[in-house]
């Protein structure tokens, strides 16, 4: 099997996207896939024998750190009739996933569309929401001829469905449950942003609108005393909500910065709760990498998360855009020390059975069966020719 792999988001950006991609083509090179991926620069951390084709790009203004690329198709073009791959598969629906879609359907190869984002959220929050219709419009346009859609949660597979799509199939997302694991809990973490409180409420993510941060601030801020003077909340992230946010957040909440890999894991760990009110995710990776490191989660009631908090046992769920739902919940779960650790060592046992391994050999078994029906609908084809 031969893969070419579109994308408008890979590293150095840290969003879930960028870093599902980059785990995936190094299972890839472990399984001896050969594989071509496209992505706009810069991108970084790969080495010169790394499959990446890194294609000039200006800031996108809704997120500068984002890159819209400037593809050249006929260099593009040139390059996958030399790799002739078996499959495309296009992980974002922009720029460089039209340059994918316009070859697949020009040489007619089996090819994948990934559903990462719920954009149609995300510019609620941005005060378009007139352009929601013209955004569904143009995802039904795009995703037509693809022989299969790959969406992270059963919630975003139903969200697609009510919305007329089909050939739809689930690619999950895993967690590094040896990185991300209580055992490495310690009282650094405190010490380091001076924490003294008893219990210390974790949230990590871009710090932006679409993830509702203000529902988390409004609801610390409706904490009774007797439990407001007990928690900390420390936000882990960056984005450009940060110095607005920090400006008005409550005394009890420290902001720690953008944190990676074996430092993020620590965070982790040193917490309590997990707190997470955002509503526009389609998976939510952060959720689950709370459940590995045995954190009980707080999560709101919408998007990805219904798919990984089993409300009860591994943490609650509370109504969507509501600061005293969330206030309550956390007040429940502050005043329940056994309970929350029984949430937090189910969340592990569940984390425990999300290997990325797993979910990507699954992935490869999708890919095969793509090929191999269109191959079957080709032959029926010109049989019946």
């Amino acid at each position: 099997m031969r893969l070419a792999l579109f994308t408008d988001t890979y590293l150095p950006q840290t969003n879930g996207v960028a870093r599902t991609l980059h785990r995936l083509t190094g299972h890839l090179n472990r399984r001896g896939i050969e594989h071509l991926l496209f992505t706009p620069k810069p991108a970084s951390g790969q080495d010169e024998n790394d499959p990446v084709r890194k294609i000039a790009s200006i800031p996108f203004f809704l997120y500068p750190e984002c890159r819209l690329a400037l593809p050249h198709m006929s260099s593009i073009h040139n390059e996958l009739r030399a790799f002739s791959p078996d499959l495309v598969h296009m992980a974002t629906p922009f720029n460089l996933g039209l340059c994918g879609l316009r070859y697949a359907q020009k040489q007619n190869l089996p090819h994948v569309a990934s559903y990462h984002t719920h954009f149609d959220r995300y510019l609620q929050y941005y005060r378009m929401r007139r352009i929601v219709p013209l955004y569904w419009k143009y995802m039904k346009w795009f995703h037509r001829s693809c022989d299969a859609i790959l969406a992270p949660s059963q919630e975003t597979i139903g969200s697609l469905r009510a919305h007329g799509f089909s050939g739809l199939r689930l690619w999950s997302r895993g967690v590094d449950c040896g990185l991300y694991t209580p055992e490495i809990r310690s009282a650094d973490v405190r010490e380091r942003y001076g924490i003294g409180s008893q219990l210390l409420l974790i949230y990590v993510g871009r710090i932006a609108p679409e993830k509702d941060i203000a529902t988390l601030l409004a609801a610390m801020r409706l904490l009774p005393d007797s439990i407001a003077s007990a928690v900390h909340l420390l936000i882990v992230g960056d984005g450009p909500q940060l110095p607005e946010l920090r400006a008005a957040a409550p005394q009890n909440v420290t902001f720690s910065g953008s944190k990676y890999g074996q430092e993020l894991a620590e965070l982790y760990a040193a917490g309590d709760l997990f707190v997470f009110p955002s509503c526009t995710e389609t998976f939510g990776n952060v959720v689950l990498e709370a459940m590995a490191s045995g954190l009980p989660v707080i999560a709101a009631d919408a998007g990805g998360s219904r798919d990984l908090v089993v409300p009860g046992r591994s943490g609650t769920l509370f109504e969507p855009h509501q600061p005293a739902a969330m206030a309550e919940a956390i007040c429940r779960l502050a005043e329940q020390p056994m309970l929350r650790m029984a949430m937090g060592q189910e969340g592990r046992r569940l984390a425990l059975g999300r290997s990325w391994e797993h979910i990507f050999d699954r992935l490869i078994s999708d890919y095969e069966e793509v090929i191999e029906g269109r191959r079957i609908k080709s032959q029926a084809g010109i049989f019946t020719a």
